[in-house]
């Protein structure tokens, strides 16, 4: 058996310049963190005295003999990919919802990916298994998402991460303590309850960023720049605003990355002190951050007492396996 345990990651600036549509031509840039928690996916060879050869438990429980009988589709086509013909068991479990704005997709294929390539006896490094997940996401699933979520799961900790028109990865720790202690203490991290797919969002507005919202990217990466200046110098208080202003501009690339639920709850909290915030992911849904200190907090949530509010922790470790024993 072999069991990962993988970081989910809060996205700051830079969003959308991760794709390679617009990296390969201009190069791109991201500030993202991990936090404490995480997905968790169990991996272990199946009994000969099984009647089926894989077991998938996700949502659904899956008893299939082939794998090409199996539903959930991240799992149907990475054994596929990498020619895995053993009987598996394989089990998924996450601190947080699915399609929730916290790169959980890419979470599961890091995580998957490590577990299977385990098992098939390679250790692959973080660069390697991060450029496998991009490759196998982008390319094999087909599906319109960026490369910093994979990025992040594989690395771990709080960074600027660096798309080079050659399709070089470059991983910057951002080493200033007290000033991201500082950050962390100020934000919070509300659940909508809105839950959509990532993809279907993106891609109501990856095609335009090399066309009509090329001055979109421009600005956000300038934000990215920006935001890393902040930290350094220790003004947290705009960390915030910035937040605020790169919202605004996400907004206007599509309808699809916000609501009205999701404005009116933004603006409340805007009322009650917040500086800035961002909703996580595509848009459309999952997770809302606020920039928001603690003196602002109790009124904010007396007066949404069902708002479900997830104190977080960043985190310094990316993907890892803490347990494996192949002859169980």
């Amino acid at each position: 058996m072999i069991i990962t345990k993988t970081p989910y990651r809060i996205s700051f600036f830079g969003g959308g310049s991760d794709y390679p549509s617009w990296y390969e031509k201009n190069g791109g840039a991201v500030l993202s963190t991990t936090i404490d928690k995480f997905l968790y996916i169990s991996c272990r060879f199946s009994p000969k005295y099984f009647k089926k050869k894989y077991r998938i438990v996700w949502r659904k429980i899956e008893n299939v003999q082939r794998v090409n009988q199996i539903n959930h589709k991240a799992v149907r086509e990475l054994l596929k990919y990498l020619k895995i013909k053993t009987g598996l068991e394989i089990h998924y479990y996450g601190d947080l919802p699915a399609r929730s704005g916290m790169g959980s997709s890419s979470c599961f294929t890091v995580g998957l990916m490590q577990s299977l390539y385990r098992i098939k006896k390679i250790n692959l490094n973080k660069l390697d298994l991060a450029k496998k997940s991009i490759y196998f996401e982008q390319n094999v699933m087909k599906e319109a998402v960026g490369s910093q979520d994979q990025t992040s799961a594989s690395y771990g900790g709080f960074n600027k991460i660096t798309f080079s028109k050659n399709n070089t990865i470059k991983v910057k720790k951002i080493l200033s303590k007290e000033n991201l202690k500082e950050l962390n203490k100020n934000l919070v991290l509300i659940y909508t309850g809105i839950n959509r797919t990532a993809h279907k969002i993106a891609s109501s507005y990856v095609k335009k960023l090399t066309t009509t919202k090329k001055n979109y990217i421009k600005n956000i990466l300038e934000h990215v720049h920006e935001s890393e200046k902040i930290l350094m110098s220790g003004n947290i208080d705009d960390f915030g605003k910035l937040l605020n202003s790169s919202w605004t501009l996400k907004k206007k690339l599509s309808v699809s990355i916000s609501n009205r639920q999701i404005d009116d709850l933004y603006n409340q909290a805007i009322y009650h002190g917040a500086l800035g915030g961002k909703l996580l992911g595509a848009g459309g849904g999952g997770f809302l951050l606020m920039y928001m200190k603690k003196k602002y907090r109790e009124n904010f949530f007396k007066r949404y007492p069902k708002i479900i509010n997830i104190p977080f922790k960043f985190s310094n470790v990316g993907t890892e396996v803490i347990f494996e024993d192949l002859n169980r």
